[in-house]
């Protein structure tokens, strides 16, 4: 089998948006969009999928003119559902290693572009899906959001680190809950574990995704950069070392074009 491959930077640079077969991309004020669809129901994170979100996500982290990204299955049913049954069925111990492996590259990915990544959970969620969304720096769901991981029902766990950073979400025992009962969870239900961090109305949902990721885009890259940097470190880091590199990072800021004047004006605006 071939889920492990390597793409030169050459062919990524000569990639147009029609040259994606399972997904298509568009840039919108300042904002990078990446909208999943297989062309099927359920978007499914099959090995080529992935090879693809791993492409197009290197394109846009190259575009220096966007500033935020968003990941999403707008406007199918759904978002994500995780791994492809019929690709699985076949797989021996090294197969299943090599796909997890594939996974988790993309979620490394994910989390260390320099560029903040929202996931807007439009649909049905379900296990690699809930993974690829736990990756993301920022969720949001439409309140037709159905999240789950079922992996239980079929006997398997996920292979895609979903047992080591759902915990620190939403607390050990209710990970717990989530993956023993393999329940379907609604909108509501994952702001309340904070799961996601914003609900949306269905009919509205992508317009107000996009205000939200235009106004995280705007924002200056290097700060965004440095700010999902330090949050990101600050779960393996103790409070000790997280501080000497904020204080390194908030260093570096000094002086930086446009720096001072963003805080000068910051000061204008407010002093009345």
């Amino acid at each position: 089998m071939h889920l492990l491959k390597s793409v030169s930077p050459v062919s990524l640079e000569n990639k147009l948006m029609s040259d994606w077969q399972l997904l298509h991309t568009e840039k919108t004020n300042g904002v990078g969009y990446l909208f999943l669809d297989n062309g099927q129901r359920f978007n499914t994170l099959h090995s080529e999928c992935i090879h693809e979100l791993r492409d197009a996500l290197d394109v846009l982290e190259a575009d220096s003119t966007v500033g935020c990204i968003v990941l999403t299955g707008d406007p199918g049913e759904s978002f994500a559902v995780g791994a492809n049954i019929a690709e699985m069925k076949d797989f021996s111990s090294i197969d299943g290693w090599k796909f997890s492996q594939l996974g988790n590259r993309l979620f490394d990915q994910i989390e260390a572009s320099k560029k903040p990544i929202i996931g807007a959970l439009n649909g049905i969620t379900m296990g690699g899906g809930c993974d690829l969304a736990l990756a993301c720096d920022i969720r949001i769901a439409s309140d037709r959001l159905k999240i789950a991981h079922p992996g239980a029902k079929l006997g398997i766990i996920t292979g895609f680190c979903g047992t080591q950073k759902l915990p620190r979400l939403v607390g050990i025992n209710k990970a717990k809950e989530i993956f023993m009962t393999s329940r379907t969870y609604s909108a509501e239900e994952a702001l309340q574990m904070k799961l996601v961090e914003q609900v949306y109305p269905a009919d509205q949902f992508m317009p107000l995704v996009r205000k939200y990721a235009e106004q995280i885009a705007h924002q200056p890259p290097m700060a965004l950069h440095l700010a999902k940097k330090l949050l990101n470190a600050s779960e393996n880091v103790c409070v000790t070392n997280g501080q000497v590199m904020e204080l390194g990072a908030f260093a570096s800021l000094f002086p930086r074009t446009g720096t001072m004047e963003r805080i000068e004006d910051f000061f204008a605006a407010h002093s009345h």
